[in-house]
């Protein structure tokens, strides 16, 4: 079955951009002039990963963004001309799943977007006869393989990006975990200095889930 990805950009020539690279990989694409309307077409029919930019008239993409990963789970990748170390923190703070700054090439983006496809669903081209790689804790079961994780026998949905995090600390559950080595390691910012509340609003994310 296709993927379907939804586009979010004000800037029309930056839709078509977008939208012809992902066609070309075989990707269902719809583009939006604004955040609004993207939405409004959210709410109808569910994509399987939305890209937004950040400066749209109306509503921002940070806004947007946070109404998203408030009732679903879909990857989000923001494409923006903002590229101060803030604007980074405030997409991942607000639950995106990736970040790229305007100008880039076309490329990179396609390639970013398989990545996060492959986060999705790793393991679900691997061979029926290779070993199942679970962790479990308590009522918490994550299974490597298909990057699935159960609370109680049921399926609990997540992001890519939530998924890696439990993952982290379920592996490094003997010791304390500093933020900055999760917003090294789950979210790549290495270097970065300033503040985020990142990793605190997963927890609470993932502890209203």
């Amino acid at each position: 079955m296709d993927r379907k990805i939804y586009i979010a950009d004000d800037e029309e020539a930056i839709r078509k951009l977008i939208r012809s690279f992902l066609v070309n990989e075989g990707y269902e694409v719809c583009d939006f002039p604004d955040g609004v309307s993207l939405m409004e077409a959210f709410e109808k029919e569910e994509p399987d990963l939305v890209i937004l930019d950040v400066m749209m008239p109306g509503v921002d993409g940070f806004q947007i963004c946070a109404e998203i990963r408030q009732k679903s789970t879909v990857p989000i990748l923001i494409v923006s001309a903002k590229d101060s170390p803030l604007d980074r923190v405030t997409g991942i703070t607000l639950g995106s799943d990736d970040y790229m700054v305007k100008p880039f090439l076309p490329l990179e983006l396609v390639a970013r977007v398989r990545a996060l496809f492959r986060r999705m669903d790793m393991g679900k081209r691997q061979q029926n006869t290779e070993e199942e790689i679970r962790l479990e804790y308590g009522d918490l079961c994550l299974d490597l393989k298909t990057r699935l994780v159960f609370l109680k026998g049921v399926e609990f949905p997540l992001t890519p990006t939530e998924f890696d995090f439990i993952v982290y600390m379920a592996e490094h559950r003997d010791r304390a975990v500093e933020k900055k080595e999760l917003l090294k390691n789950i979210w790549k910012f290495d270097g970065y200095e300033t503040d985020t509340r990142a990793v605190d609003d997963m927890l609470k994310r993932l502890g209203k889930s």
